[in-house]
């Protein structure tokens, strides 16, 4: 059901509509003439009721009076199976297509490489959601304009065989309409797109919020996060109320203008029947017209509108599904079995000249004066920065040019902030499955998270909610320290991964984290400033400038005041 993967996405809003007709083609194939069918049996009943009229009960002839029913009878049949189906195969298609559009954006997000994108989670969520449920709505649009359409050129060719002068008056008349309407239905449209990206906006900021709740209780930022999202709300409140005004004033301007037309086509009817130009069925089959004709004309006078809507929310996902990648990939693998990280003068945003050598199942701890430093830091050996001069190195492999398998099997960056799933504990931890009860030992005990674990009757099978909300800050870093050391992978670099634990859980981590990893023969890279960390490292260095200062063990480089002043606490 999803599109292959090399499939490229649509670059523009139109190209994603384009491709989502191409892409369902069969099934509207199969639905567009039914809803034809349809809409031309719903033209065609006040003709037919008129042919009764005048051939079945002015005749007085039973026998014509039953066929002519019999024939109405048909015409409803077919009508009602006609519509059923025919939306039944667009339903199809419009539930398929949005699930491929869910699909392709949980594909982008989820990609080994990732996206590299600004939107916040919560605004991704409302493009999975809402935005992929508007772009398909386009094949109802288009489906019932055409049949609209071609029920108003039916309408118009009975009339013209009816009494010329009211054939003209509905084939002058109806585009006279349908121009005025489009005058106005720009404003319609433009305030369309600007009332769903507030409301998208309002929407993701919402998420966001009830996702990050407890943090902001921590800190006491209810009341800033309130009045940020009030903001918010007011503008998406303040386009949703004038859009609808819009819509009114639109709706109110296409009732008003077919009113005034159909009623001048039943005046010129009724006209024409006291003339006796045309006999009491074709009056009735008009009149039933002339109300009949006015759903069609007020679809497509809207049409240009709600098209918009569909536009616009094709725009957004073919913006996102265009974001570039996060992590560079290549060909690139290691061909030595050491587990080294090498940095040879490297300039990457704040990094510059940057040098560093992580050994073969060495620990080796990098302090840092900048946080912004220790981001492109992150960002260099996760593959997310591109390094501008110099050489990142795994083992002989080019860091920048790694493939994807080998950088999955050789290297795990684990970043400060850490994201959790929903699940239970054993699931997030070891999602494979792969554990033996003495690894799991070894990995709750270096990650001190034995202690979230057993605070429940559950223990490792304790449910947790989406983000973790369930648990503390603390007890989110464990968790994800636990995972990144389930992994065993030759290389693993961590980053600030006891900031929110006390002091004495800090130096059981610190001890566990390095009695691990030594114990495998593995390679670890910690960003920190903890002196814990520091302490049980095999090598630190001290980062400062954007470039690498001193290098030495921890103890040796208490001698320097400014380290000193920057690690002890």
């Amino acid at each position: 059901m999803s599109p292959a993967p090399s499939s490229p996405a649509p670059r523009s809003g139109v190209a994603l509509i384009v491709r989502a007709l191409r892409r369902q083609r069969r099934l509207l194939a199969c639905g567009f003439p039914l809803i034809l069918c349809w809409q031309l049996c719903e033209t065609l009943v006040p003709v037919v009721i008129g042919f009764v009229v005048d051939h079945g009960i002015a005749s007085g002839d039973a026998r014509r009076l039953v066929e002519s029913l019999l024939v109405l009878v048909v015409l409803f049949l077919v009508l009602a199976f006609a519509y059923r189906f025919g939306s039944r195969f667009v339903v199809r298609a419009l539930e398929t297509e949005a699930h491929l559009l869910r699909m392709e954006i949980t594909g982008h997000v989820l990609h080994p490489q990732g996206a590299r994108t600004d939107q916040l989670p919560g605004e991704v969520q409302a493009l999975a959601t809402s935005d992929a449920a508007f772009v398909p709505t386009v094949f109802r649009q288009l489906g019932f304009a055409i049949a609209s359409l071609t029920s108003v050129v039916v309408v118009a060719a009975y009339l013209m065989v009816v009494d010329v002068t009211i054939g003209l008056l509905v084939l002058v008349g109806v585009p006279a309409v349908l121009v005025i309407v489009q005058v106005v239905s720009p404003v319609v449209a433009r305030r369309t797109e600007a009332q769903q990206e507030r409301t998208a906006a309002a929407t993701g900021l919402a998420a966001d919020l009830v996702h990050g709740l407890r943090p902001l209780k921590g800190i006491g930022g209810e009341g800033v996060a309130l009045a940020r999202y009030r903001a918010v709300s007011e503008q998406a409140a303040t386009a949703t109320v004038g859009l609808a005004r819009s819509w009114g004033h639109l709706g109110g301007l296409t009732a008003g203008l077919s009113t005034a037309l159909l009623g001048a086509v039943t005046l010129v009817a009724g006209t024409a029947a006291v003339e006796g130009r045309i006999s009491l069925g074709e009056l009735i089959a008009i009149v039933g017209l002339t109300q009949f004709l006015a759903e069609p004309i007020r679809a497509l006078g809207d049409l240009s509108a709600q098209f918009a809507r569909s536009r616009a929310a094709a725009g957004r996902i073919a913006a996102f599904l265009a974001t570039p990648r996060l992590v560079a990939a290549g060909d690139a693998r290691p061909t030595v079995p050491e587990a080294t990280v090498t940095l040879e003068t490297v300039d990457a945003g704040p990094l510059r000249s940057f040098s560093l050598a992580a050994r073969d199942g060495e620990v080796l701890a990098v302090t840092v004066d900048d946080p912004a430093v220790g981001d492109a830091l992150m960002g260099v050996l996760a593959g997310e920065c591109p390094v501008e001069a110099g050489r990142a190195l795994l083992a002989d492999a080019d860091l920048t040019r790694l493939d994807l398998d080998a950088r999955r099997a050789t290297l795990t960056v684990a970043p400060h902030q850490t994201s959790i799933g929903e699940g239970t504990l054993r699931e997030l931890i070891d999602p494979d499955g792969t554990l033996s009860p003495d690894t799991w030992a070894d990995v709750l005990l270096a990650s001190a998270a034995q202690d979230v674990v057993a605070l429940h009757e559950d223990g490792l099978d304790r449910r947790i909610r989406a983000e973790g909300s369930t648990l503390s800050g603390g007890q989110r870093q464990r968790l994800g320290l636990a995972r990144a050391l389930a992994l065993d992978s030759p290389v693993l670099v961590l980053h600030d991964p006891t900031s929110a634990v006390d002091a004495v859980t800090e130096q059981a981590v610190a001890e566990g984290l390095v009695r691990l990893r030594r114990r495998a023969g593995r390679s670890t890279i910690v960003l920190t400033s903890s002196p814990a960390l520091l302490q049980a490292a095999d090598r630190v260095c001290v980062v400062r400038d954007g470039h690498v200062a001193m290098t030495g063990t921890h103890a040796d480089l208490l001698s320097d005041a400014e380290y000193e002043r920057a690690v002890l606490r």
